[in-house]
């Protein structure tokens, strides 16, 4: 539980549970999990918390001297011996081989892949690859990422996959004539939309593909957090937002980054989700549709569309031009 920092000695206790305390029933001893984007924001509690419970964690990010610093801090923080970097720049398709390729030469089995990287609002930029930068790096390079992992995962006979969403899904749904803005004019917020609109299709596709084999996968909206998400967004409109009050005071209705992480690691070890995929996760639950009487939590029908998830996938493997097995 963690205690209200709001200042106001009559305000209720946030009792809203951190990730280690979602771990802490849990014995992952054994278990080899990747974090994208762990070592910063929600992504730092992710690893933290699955190596508290005995996991090895990569840490798989763009900065290696940062994430070597955060393995090193981590190691010294849970007592684990068992966390370490490598270099992963999901906008890349190049370092994504090559990501996979010094793994899959270890030889063994993946327990966990959390999907967590991602980046929002950008100004429009595209990846080296063509790509326009926010359905590149959130979507694209985790599904070239996860696709190329297969044969780690399925060695596993039950492994799972947790991939990061965001109630911004609700913004946009996939764009297939123009994904990447070519025609239509750009507007950051919708592009991060359909990102994650993705995100949770491509949890539907996996599970569609996989389960059998032992591989599912859930989408997770980790709640409000402020991190290094937000980098393309001016302070005045986050309070324009209601993100802050003009005193610089954080909106209580946010999450620390610890409990925003508490779904995903809930998503990683939850017994009741063993075998279970395809579905959106938010607040350590399985989420139901969005509704006008409850609009703050939910998804859209469109976001775990079946259909669309099938024809995501198909494209998606056209643009990285990778099959998966």
């Amino acid at each position: 539980m963690v205690t209200s920092t709001t200042g106001d000695p009559d305000a209720k206790p946030d009792t809203r549970p951190t990730a280690l305390e979602v771990v802490a029933p849990h014995d992952l001893g054994g278990r080899c999990a990747i974090v994208t984007g762990g070592a910063s924001g929600i992504g730092v509690e992710t690893v933290r918390a699955l190596a508290a419970a005995g996991a090895r964690v990569i840490i798989a990010a763009r900065d290696r001297a940062r994430s070597e610093a955060v393995a090193a801090e981590l190691c010294q923080a849970t007592g684990s011996g068992a966390i370490e970097a490598r270099t992963l720049d999901l906008a890349s398709l190049a370092s994504v081989r090559a990501f996979v390729d010094e793994f899959l030469a270890r030889r063994q089995p993946l327990h966990l892949l959390v999907n967590n990287a991602g980046v929002m609002a950008t100004p429009q930029t595209y990846t080296e690859d063509g790509f326009e930068l926010q359905f590149g790096t959130n979507h694209l390079g985790h599904f070239a990422l996860t696709v190329g992992l297969l044969p780690a995962l399925t060695a596993t006979a039950r492994a799972r996959v947790v991939v990061l969403t965001s109630s911004g899904h609700r913004r946009s749904d996939i764009h297939f004539q123009d994904i990447h803005f070519r025609e239509r004019p750009y507007e950051r917020f919708s592009a991060y939309g359909q990102s994650k609109t993705a995100n949770a299709l491509f949890a539907v596709g996996i599970t569609q593909r996989y389960a059998a084999a032992g591989v599912t996968a859930n989408a997770v909206m980790p709640g409000g957090i402020i991190t290094g998400l937000q980098k393309h967004m001016s302070r005045e409109e986050q309070i324009a937002l209601g993100w802050f009050d003009d005193a610089g005071a954080i909106n209580p209705l946010f999450k620390t980054p610890a409990q925003g992480a508490a779904t995903s690691v809930w998503a990683a070890v939850a017994p009741e989700l063993e075998g279970v995929g395809g579905r959106y996760l938010e607040d350590c639950r399985i989420a139901q549709p969005w509704t006008a009487a409850n609009p703050y939590s939910g998804y859209m029908p469109y976001a775990l569309d079946p259909e669309s998830a099938a024809r995501l996938w198909s494209v998606s493997e056209d643009l990285v031009s990778l099959r998966a097995p």
